[in-house]
């Protein structure tokens, strides 16, 4: 059997593009495939980027660029892709409404070039809070993006293939788009690291990790924890600005800044675990959410107990992946005080929280969602669903 060349186009750590952390962990699992030769098509920016087994790295398209989508489909003529897979969000290729809309055209463009498309959409204009997620636009102008969102999603569904991590989302694009080329693809467990362990020591520390300023937004958490009145207690923040809104964190910094709370940035690979390890428990201060969150899956695989908002798309995650926490209301700073110092207070029910989510972690690994995927790529190239994945199962046997 041939060996068949796929081009994933995604952002890649350290890069702080959305979905630069899932780029390169699903980048990692796929480099460890045989039969298939992973090239990564990633920024063309100054970054330093990591060495991942099997996979060669070409710096190919710029976030905010209008000429993203032809510079993908002429690296992938290029490197002869037989396929390619995009890794993406409705703000991957850019932060302005153009640059983010023409990023999108990328799957018709491939299609055009007679390269076949599989592309992850991680949300959907349907269940996106346009203002929380940065594009603020009045009620009329907000009709015209739905509408223009609307119309692009038909566009990335001439894809071969569309697959989300969420079940709702696949409902909602066979039901309004009557496409039957969707799927789901479970999010997978980026580590599958050892059970967890409950600190019980005095000094306790909060903490919340991501990208910060659009619908991730951190005085509330700080005003919560600071509320508490709790000596020991300290909030870390780790993480970077949305690319829609830099400068956030430096300016709550200024603002908010002090000994008890802790501005640490930009966290490499090669730390996270230690981060979530440290940490008593971790807040997710999000007032919407655009899709599966990759954060969850990290705080269980490294035993650390979350506080989540009521919010629809994290409670389908709960409910369809197994995960759970405590909750608080997400317009309510006494609500979230409540749930921090509750779970503050109950080291047994941090036990519980962290042991169910880290099986749930556990149960579905990036590597196997890899699996999956070759299943398709298999179909989708050779007309044989299952050749590369026997290939793979043969060279492990081997």
């Amino acid at each position: 059997m041939r060996e068949v060349t796929v081009a994933v186009v995604t952002a890649l750590s350290p890069s702080d593009t959305t979905l630069a952390e899932y780029g390169l962990h699903l980048l990692s699992a796929l480099g460890g495939k045989s039969g298939v030769r992973i090239v990564a098509l990633v920024e063309d920016e100054s970054i330093t980027y990591p060495a991942i087994d099997g996979v060669t790295i070409r710096r190919t398209w710029r976030f905010n660029t209008l000429s993203s989508p032809f510079r993908v489909a002429r690296a992938a003529r290029e490197v002869g892709a037989d396929i390619v897979i995009i890794n993406a969000h409705f703000t991957s290729f850019g932060s302005s409404k153009v640059t983010a809309a023409l990023g999108l055209l990328t799957p018709i463009v491939l299609k055009f070039a007679g390269i076949p498309v599989i592309t992850l959409m991680h949300n959907i204009v349907e269940t996106v809070d346009l203002t929380a997620a940065g594009f603020r636009a009045s009620r009329p102008v907000e009709r015209v993006l739905r509408a223009i969102g609307t119309t692009l999603t038909w566009l990335v569904l001439r894809s071969n293939l569309v697959t989300t991590t969420m079940p709702r989302y696949v409902e909602i694009l066979r039901s309004k788009y009557r496409a039957d080329n969707v799927a789901l693809t479970p999010h997978g467990a980026f580590d599958s690291p050892p059970p967890p362990v409950i600190d019980f020591d005095d000094d306790k520390v909060v903490m919340t990790f991501g990208k910060f300023g659009t619908y991730k937004k951190v005085e509330m958490l700080i005003q919560a924890v600071r509320s508490l009145e709790r000596p020991g207690l300290s909030l870390v923040i780790a993480g970077t600005d949305s690319p829609n809104t830099p400068g956030y964190l430096e300016a709550v910094e200024h603002n908010l800044g002090g000994d008890d709370v802790r501005f640490i940035g930009y966290v490499p690979e090669s730390e996270v675990e230690n981060v979530f390890r440290q940490a008593t428990l971790t807040v997710f201060p999000y007032s919407a959410t655009t899709g599966s969150s990759g954060v969850l899956h990290q705080a269980g695989a490294f035993g650390c107990p979350p506080i989540l908002p009521r919010l629809g798309d994290l409670e389908d995650l709960i409910k369809d992946e197994g995960y759970t926490g405590a909750f608080f209301d997400p317009d309510d700073v006494d609500d979230l005080a409540r749930a921090i110092e509750r779970l503050l207070d109950d080291p047994a029910e941090r036990l519980r929280i962290a042991s169910a989510n880290h099986r749930a972690a556990a149960g579905l690994s990036l590597n196997e969602v890899a699996d999956w995927y070759l299943i398709h790529i298999g179909s989708i190239v050779l007309g044989d669903s299952l050749a590369l994945l026997s290939g793979n199962a043969e060279a492990r046997h081997n």
